[in-house]
């Protein structure tokens, strides 16, 4: 039965065959004995090939063993340098991490300390501001009582209507508050254009302190993640690099360039409430002695005003006892020239009634001579009465026009008076304080 079995021949293993021959060619067979046998020899290997696929097989096994060993010790070494390697890269990311925490925090605090410095500036230069404001507001006071000043002084009288040292004080008071006021005004607009400077700069730092909060944020969670977090994940395309990714260089030159606008700024808000504390203090000074020069200029003018008014009415009692003086003495001169009328009546009486003697009785004698040289001594008397009293009346007149130019002059001084002293002056007591010109 098994002679009729015919069983096909296997291939030779490769590898067999490539230890024992050419690669790629099989050993050949022996030559046959016989055609009777062909059908039982067709199908099986011979004695040597046995051997040799029995020595192919425990050389490919010792082969595959040894190579299976050393790739084992290849892998427990990979796998402990891959760990040790693993290990130490985690732990210098981690370091890294922190020194970088560090780093960020170290500018996070400058950012913050700079941030409050620019609050504070902004701050006080607002409470300068408020003040500008407010001593802007005490200038109308001043300038009102100036204006005031000068309009109740255009209701002077007469030869008191005069551009005098007063006037040209509150001249020079009333430029002087518009002058103040411009000033203060420019300061404000200076103080309003320093705030948005110092907001625009505190804005950048918030942004770049926010950045720097939110990037220490993930550096501290980055830095606390370990082999056992259980919120780490596979993220493939975190290591790709990313599009406008700055460096180190860049990265410090951008905040140290924050800070120097932000310590400019700074420097120029010390020199700007170093001004406006300068202005603040010069304008009230300015002012406050510009109001004492004024209130001199019209406490001397009061002097003189109340000493001539004094003198005219001293001029005026002497001038009104001229006038008593000389009314007696018109009433006089007319007493004297009524008195004067009886001698020259009978003079002339006696000459008229002579004048009617007859003939060579109408001689002229010494009593004629007498009578005519008494009504010549009467007439002359009569006419220097007469210019005298002519005079005496002239002099009155004279000394009625100055008792009334005395008594309006007196009248314009008692006016001026008070537009000076109770109008002008009580007025200028309501003038602003320092504290209230300095915007306090």
């Amino acid at each position: 039965m098994s002679s009729e079995v015919l069983v096909s021949r296997p291939h030779y293993d490769s590898r067999a065959v490539s230890q024992e021959g050419t690669p790629g060619k099989e050993p050949d067979p022996k030559p046959s004995s016989g055609s009777a046998t062909a059908g039982y020899r067709s199908a099986k290997y011979t004695p040597s090939e046995w051997f040799s696929n029995y020595r192919t097989l425990l050389q490919q096994a010792g082969s595959d063993s040894h190579a299976a060993r050393s790739i084992q010790r290849e892998s427990r070494t990979l796998s402990q340098h891959t760990e040790a390697d693993t290990s130490q890269t985690q732990a210098d990311g981690t370091r890294l991490l922190g020194e970088r925490l560090q780093e960020i925090h170290s500018w996070k605090s400058e950012l913050q300390r700079q941030i409050e410095q620019l609050q504070a500036d902004t701050e006080a230069l607002l409470a300068l501001k408020r003040r500008l404001e407010k001593a802007l507001d005490a200038t109308e006071t001043p300038y009102a009582i100036a204006t005031d000043n000068l309009n109740c002084r255009t209701r002077r009288m007469g030869a008191d209507l005069v551009r005098d040292s007063v006037e040209d004080e509150l001249i020079q008071e009333v430029d002087l508050i518009k002058n103040v006021q411009a000033l203060l005004k420019r300061t404000a607009a200076q103080v309003v254009t320093q705030v948005s400077m110092n907001r625009e700069a505190k804005q950048t730092l918030e942004m770049d302190w926010s950045d720097k909060y939110q990037a220490y944020n993930f550096d501290d969670h980055s830095g606390r993640c370990t082999n056992m977090s259980p919120d780490t994940k596979h993220h493939p395309s975190s290591a790709a690099m990313q599009d406008q990714v700055s460096n180190c260089t860049l990265w410090t030159t951008f905040t140290q360039n924050n800070l120097t606008k932000a310590l400019h700024e700074e420097r120029a808000t010390l020199s700007l409430r170093r001004l406006v504390e300068q202005v603040l203090e010069d304008t009230a000074e300015d002012l406050r002695v510009q109001c004492s020069r004024v209130d001199q200029a019209f406490s001397r003018h009061c002097g003189e005003l109340i000493e001539a008014r004094s003198q005219l009415q001293i001029k005026l009692a002497k001038i009104l006892e001229e006038i008593g003086a000389q009314e007696r003495n018109i009433v006089a001169l007319q007493e004297a020239i009524h008195n004067i009328d009886p001698p020259l009546r009978v003079a002339q009486s006696r000459l008229h009634l002579r004048s009617l003697r007859p003939n060579m009785e109408l001689c002229r004698d010494q009593p004629q001579l007498s009578l005519e040289g008494e009504v010549r001594q009467i007439n002359a008397s009569l006419a220097a009465l007469h210019q005298q009293l002519s005079e005496a009346r002239g002099c009155l007149s004279r000394l009625e026009e100055s008792r009334v130019s005395l008594e309006k002059d007196i009248h314009c001084k008692n006016h001026s008076l008070f537009i000076e002293r109770d109008k002008c002056m009580s007025r200028r007591k309501r003038y602003p304080t320092i504290s209230a010109l300095s915007g306090y």
